[in-house]
């Protein structure tokens, strides 16, 4: 795989699964925030599953569009888009009510220094989100941040752990959950918490990081000892098949893949295939971010895309110089300063 094309044929092809679970969705799907790193990728999966089933839905993306060729791009795809600004209530109320909503607008890098508008984006927003599509059912973007560090043999953070956010970037994801549980409960909107941990695309994640840094020559620090990853097309389809899971209270579910994942394993590997020796600092710590996704796992089935695929999936873009986005995880943050 060496082109973005291929890349991306990969990531959206929908699987049976998928396809038979959007027969049961009655209703179009209106993605909220698909200009991030993910909703692309989920809105052209989405369409490709709706085509190849013969069914009548249209997938809409909701976002300002205020850079490069997106709109014009999903809209080749056969992606409705509608430019608004959610932060303007006028323009938020205009959207069309549809019955399925992926709420995935949301603020992380950046949020220091910024924390009003990562607050606004992230807790105020999807307050007013709910209320608008009271009716519908919506699965919500959350994030693994929101649990403590935990044992790296504990078995990882489930969904019955005590959320304890470090940091106001952690802090606000869990203010979003909590504000739309109020809102799902008030109205007996159907909601879904999609918890999730490093989605992993061949242009950014934990796996690019580390790969580059062995490439590279730089030091790897290990203090974050372990991680959880899952390849962006999977997440992407637990997304979309949450909706038939939708609850009220919501139902919360923990996505990332099965491994609890050693950084220094990692580097190793990406040594083996690059014929370079790792470089690290520090020491693993005994705790790390790290989520127990059995959950997931049991509603959806296991990830399809493997870690080892990713390895070398990731490898091979590096050595070919695949175009990356160079936006960081900060996986490595311990203190929640993103």
């Amino acid at each position: 795989m060496k082109t973005i094309a291929e890349l991306e044929d990969l990531m959206t092809k929908p699987s049976t699964e998928l396809i038979n679970d959007l027969r049961l969705v009655d209703g179009d799907i209106l993605i909220l925030g698909i200009g991030g790193k993910m909703g692309p990728t989920l809105a052209k999966m989405t369409k490709r599953a709706i085509d190849e089933a013969g069914l009548d839905k249209k997938v809409i993306g909701v976002s300002r569009f205020s850079n490069g060729s997106l709109k014009e791009e999903l809209e080749d795809f056969g992606i409705e888009t509608i430019a608004v600004d959610l932060l303007n209530d006028e323009q938020l109320q205009s959207l069309p009510d549809v019955k399925n909503i992926i709420l995935m607008a949301g603020n992380k890098f950046g949020t220091a220094g910024n924390e009003h508008f990562t607050w606004a984006m992230n807790a105020y927003l999807p307050g007013r989100i709910a209320n608008k599509f009271k009716n519908s059912r919506i699965v919500a973007f959350s994030s693994g941040n929101i649990y403590p560090l935990t044992s790296v043999v504990s078995g990882n953070c489930s969904e019955e752990t005590a959320v304890s956010p470090i940091g106001e970037y952690a802090q606000s994801c869990l203010g979003r959950e909590r504000i739309l549980t109020n809102f799902s409960r008030k109205n007996e909107t159907p909601l879904l918490l999609f918890r999730l941990n490093y989605a992993i695309d061949m242009r950014y994640g934990v796996l690019v990081e580390i790969a580059q840094q062995v490439l590279e020559g730089k030091t790897i620090d290990l203090t974050m000892g372990s991680v959880n990853v899952i390849w962006q097309g999977d997440a992407n389809e637990y997304a979309v098949r949450s909706l038939l899971h939708c609850d009220t209270p919501p139902k919360i579910v923990n996505v990332t893949g099965p491994e609890t994942i050693s950084v220094r394993w990692l580097a190793e590997e990406f040594g083996t295939r690059f014929d370079k020796k790792p470089i690290y600092d520090n020491e693993e710590q005994p705790t790390a971010l790290l989520n127990n996704a059995s959950k997931a796992h049991r509603l959806f089935g296991y990830p399809k895309v493997t870690l080892q695929q990713m390895i070398d999936m990731t490898a091979e873009w590096l050595v070919n110089n695949g175009e990356t986005y160079n936006k960081p995880t900060h996986f490595q943050e311990r203190k929640g300063a993103f």
